[in-house]
């Protein structure tokens, strides 16, 4: 009796780890491409920012670092600005964090400092400068 407990107990915990395991691998991957995936996403007028993802996401990602070099954090859509794109970016020049706004023609519009949305300079291009 204590061969099949022992047995069962065993089986018990490798199936456990396996299904543990595969939900970290999952939770681990699903939001590597966008940073950290619903971090500080928020609504406003009852719209609420979403993740980008394929063609859009790569266009966004490319404007953004382009005009701001460093670390996108995330990715998404933008309810309270007038781009309809943001992204999120650890400026690589002094680890400043930063809100790029992207156009839906992939241009930059402008440059934030994070809970900056008034449109100041934030990439020391000079005024007037997206």
């Amino acid at each position: 009796m204590a061969t099949v407990r022992s047995k069962l107990v065993t089986a018990a915990a490798v199936g456990a780890a396996a299904i543990g395991g595969a939900a970290a691998a999952n939770a681990a991957t699903s939001g590597s491409s966008s940073g950290s995936a619903d971090h500080a996403r928020h609504t406003v007028n009852g719209k609420s920012e979403q993740a980008l993802t394929g063609t859009t996401e790569s266009k966004v990602r490319a404007a953004a670092l382009a005009k701001v070099p460093g670390t996108i954090d995330r990715l998404e859509t933008n309810v309270d600005g007038s781009a309809p794109y943001e992204a999120h970016i650890v400026r690589k020049s002094d680890g400043a964090k930063v809100e790029v706004q992207v156009s839906e023609d992939f241009t930059v519009t402008a440059v934030n400092a994070m809970g900056d949305h008034g449109g100041k300079d934030n990439d020391n291009d000079g005024p007037d400068q997206p």
